[in-house]
């Protein structure tokens, strides 16, 4: 049997956004009410879950999957963007991964 943890406490708000934003980038704020793809190392505020003319709608609470780069452990992480996905980091904020695959990870924003 195959567990799914997506549908917890998912949280979704739409911003303006950025031509740079596509479905699934980490996202950062830029401006007020405006959001843009986070940089490598950078923090986050969300995953981007559709774009269309020229907003975001952007999970910002639940649970979300993304690529991993480097070791990711499951358990309290310190995780930042990374050039594709996530990575942990020695500061950042702490987010509960509960699972984690040789390319993948699944964490609570």
């Amino acid at each position: 049997m195959d567990i799914n943890f997506t549908g917890y406490q998912e949280n979704v708000l739409t911003f303006e956004c950025t031509n740079t934003v596509k479905e699934g980038d980490l996202v950062t704020m830029s401006a007020s009410g405006k959001v843009t793809k986070a940089s490598a190392d950078g923090a986050f505020i969300g995953v981007c879950v559709s774009v269309r003319d020229g907003y975001a709608a952007v999970q910002l609470s639940g649970y979300v999957e993304t690529a991993k780069s480097g070791t990711v452990s499951v358990g309290y992480n310190k995780i930042v963007a990374a050039s594709s996905g996530v990575k942990t980091a020695s500061s950042g904020i702490d987010r509960l991964v509960i699972v984690s695959s040789d390319t993948k990870v699944g964490f609570i924003l």
